[in-house]
């Protein structure tokens, strides 16, 4: 039997199972990331805020946003 709920749903894997990246509040202007999975991280990268207020890691996409800075909504 079909649910009819169900049958108007489309499945779709690029964006059925994401989760959007971590964002991390920060105080300075530089940051520090290693995926935060230990062994299943990514090797440690320090970054820098730019002018737009928050810097995004190349491994995980993990957003760094500066309190205070332009892209903190608080």
């Amino acid at each position: 039997m079909t649910d009819p709920d169900r049958a108007s749903q489309t499945y779709n894997p690029a964006t059925d199972f994401m989760q959007p990246p971590e964002t991390v509040v920060i105080d300075g202007h530089k940051a520090a990331c290693d995926g935060g999975g230990g062994a299943l991280g990514h090797p440690k990268v320090y970054l820098e805020v730019g002018d737009d207020g928050f810097v995004d890691c190349g491994y995980c996409d993990r957003r760094f946003i500066q309190r205070g800075g332009p892209a903190d909504a608080d």
